[in-house]
């Protein structure tokens, strides 16, 4: 829901911006099949009933029909998602984070899809245009491990404790899955407060590849 908002609130900026995505793990104790549905777990950790955790979830299903996405949490799959982050961070060295990124969201949330077994994120890798046996290989291994967790070192460095979270030009901060707008007005400030402002006149020399421009008397 947050990276929707992301997507909404950039279509907004006229001004380029690059987005990266990073690996952070909710839970990296969590084992790769859950017997536990999702309300269970809500009404488990916080103490709630599972009439409870299911308004509560809701909730959030509705924010996320009005921008355009269905949740089914009902159906859901929990599972460790250690090897989805090792997918996504070998996608980004293809060129095709974003896409293998949206589509393990779309499989989690959506489809009802285990995106902690091997087979369903080879089959989703192929779909985004990853080589099968590449992505079998470096799954059966640990590679990729190691860029998975120096996210998530990066992400204790900067004391992130939830998703989503927004870094932006590594010294703005956005929390939580923020209304759009607010989105928008953050970016507007930030790169207006980035844009470089002349304090002389144009009337210094400047230099460039080609030589230097000496301005006449």
């Amino acid at each position: 829901m947050g990276k929707r908002r992301l997507d909404d609130a950039i279509k907004q900026i006229d001004h380029p911006i690059e987005v990266t995505y990073r690996c952070f793990e909710l839970d990296p104790t969590m084992q790769r099949d859950i017997k536990e549905n999702m309300y269970e777990l809500l009404a488990k950790k916080y103490g709630m009933s599972i009439a409870q955790a299911k308004a509560n979830t809701q909730n959030m299903v509705q924010m996320a029909k009005e921008i355009g996405l269905d949740y089914q949490m009902d159906t859901l799959i929990l599972t460790n998602t250690f090897d989805a982050h090792r997918v996504t961070m070998y996608a980004k060295t293809q060129g095709l984070m974003k896409e293998m990124t949206e589509r393990i969201l779309r499989a989690y949330f959506t489809e009802s899809k285990h995106i902690g077994d091997h087979e369903t994120l080879t089959e989703l890798a192929v779909e985004v245009g990853l080589n099968r046996e590449a992505v079998e290989k470096m799954l059966s291994s640990d590679e990729m491990a190691d860029a998975v967790r120096t996210d998530e070192q990066t992400a204790q460095k900067y004391r992130i404790t939830g998703v989503p979270f927004f870094l932006i030009n590594k010294k703005y901060a956005l929390t939580g899955a923020q209304p759009t707008e607010v989105i928008v007005q953050a970016l507007k400030k930030i790169i207006s407060e980035d844009e470089l402002t002349l304090l002389n006149n144009q009337d210094g020399a400047t230099c460039d590849d080609d030589g230097c421009q000496i301005p006449k008397e």
